[in-house]
């Protein structure tokens, strides 16, 4: 390795690294090459299922400046596109809805249909002429993005290069197979975003890390403690922390969330809290889970898209909505009480002699494996 590389001391043990320099948070051209090198590379979350609850549905997504197309077909199959015409070039759906008959690029009327496949091209051979021998329109259907859905997300690897997601995500499907069943969101109360002046990675690296709580989530840690909790490191893959004491919320007449069914006893009093490389943050309960999509929008914008999901829908369970409603306002609570301090860091970053910082070889070991994962992703994708 070399010793001049400023991300040589990120790939070192965590008693001893530095954490990724101040570029890697500032920089637009080190932006641009996390872009492809990290967000592209990998199985990055773009949205979610729940976007798209019925056929036609069709919601468009720009994620780093690429415009994708989260599509829900006649069958039933979510799928995602690049969201450009094969003509030249036109963004073909530009806001959600619902595509009632086929996608119609607004440009020349080009049109697709749900599975992508190019069905007409009006006058391409002069007027009145819908058909030319050069256009082979088997050819020009919509370019598919390989895309996956777990816990509620579509994730969606860009550039066609991950491994596939079950072999990619593996070790953490496995650690997860209990919750592996129907996720019902707990209606619009249970999901909502937050605008964050923050790169993307600090939200990942606070997310990972329970060292922060008696400070910053004072109301958690006093059921919660710092000493409650365990890490949870998975190099190259995933990290996070767990919970010994989760409290199942109760309602003011002592009802709880319907348990997500055949759990084993770990999960009774257990929770997990798990950043899925790159931009994903996951959160599995007894009776809830939640998924955070991050969206970068910049060196120093992210906005987080938070969903939470029940075993059971709303609709069966109308009785519940008030304790949904208190249970999302408790976790947006806790997410918001984190923005001073992915806020605060990014601002850090402008400090010309931060050398990325140390790591607590006992407490940080999460964000430093993330840190860790994101300096090989950038270092073979020179």
């Amino acid at each position: 390795m070399n010793k001049h590389d400023p991300l040589a001391s990120v790939m070192t043990p965590v008693n001893v690294a530095n954490g990724l320099p101040n570029a890697h948070y500032i920089d637009p051209d080190v932006f641009e090459a996390e872009k492809h090198a990290v967000l592209f590379r990998n199985w990055a979350g773009i949205g979610f299922e729940k976007d798209v609850p019925e056929p036609g549905d069709a919601m468009p997504v720009s994620f780093v400046g690429m415009p994708l197309l989260i599509l829900r077909d006649r069958s039933g199959e979510v799928g995602v596109f690049q969201n450009t015409c094969r003509h030249r070039g036109m963004i073909l759906v530009d806001k959600p809805g619902k595509i009632r008959g086929a996608i119609r690029c607004p440009y020349h009327s080009w049109c697709y249909d749900l599975d992508g496949t190019l069905k007409s091209t009006p006058h391409v051979g002069g007027p009145g002429q819908n058909r030319h021998d050069d256009i082979d329109m088997a050819a020009l259907g919509l370019i598919p993005i390989r895309s996956y859905i777990w816990q509620g997300v579509v994730f969606a690897n860009i550039d066609g290069t991950a491994p596939d997601f079950e072999v990619a995500h593996a070790h953490l499907l496995d650690r997860w197979r209990e919750f592996d069943q129907p996720l019902h969101l707990g209606g619009d109360v249970s999901c909502f975003t937050l605008d964050v002046q923050t790169n993307w990675k600090l939200a990942v690296e606070n997310y990972c890390e329970s060292y922060h709580l008696p400070w910053v989530h004072p109301g958690l840690n006093s059921y919660s403690r710092l000493e409650d909790h365990y890490n949870i490191e998975e190099p190259g893959l995933y990290s996070g922390q767990g919970t010994l004491v989760y409290r199942q919320l109760k309602g003011d007449k002592g009802e709880v969330m319907p348990d997500f069914p055949d759990l084993s006893e770990k999960w009774n009093e257990g929770g997990e809290y798990v950043a899925i490389y790159p931009n994903v943050l996951l959160g599995v309960q007894r009776d809830h889970t939640f998924a955070i999509v991050l969206e970068p929008q910049g060196c120093e914008k992210t906005v987080e898209h938070i969903a939470i999901f029940y075993a059971v829908p709303p609709a069966d369970t109308p009785d519940l909505d008030a304790l949904r409603a208190k249970n999302a306002t408790q976790w947006r609570g806790v997410f918001e009480e984190d923005v001073f301090v992915v806020e605060g860091m990014q601002k850090g970053r402008h400090g010309l002699h931060f050398d990325g910082g140390r790591f607590s070889p006992v407490m940080d070991g999460p964000t430093h494996n993330f840190h860790h994962w994101v300096a090989s992703q950038m270092t073979a994708g020179r």
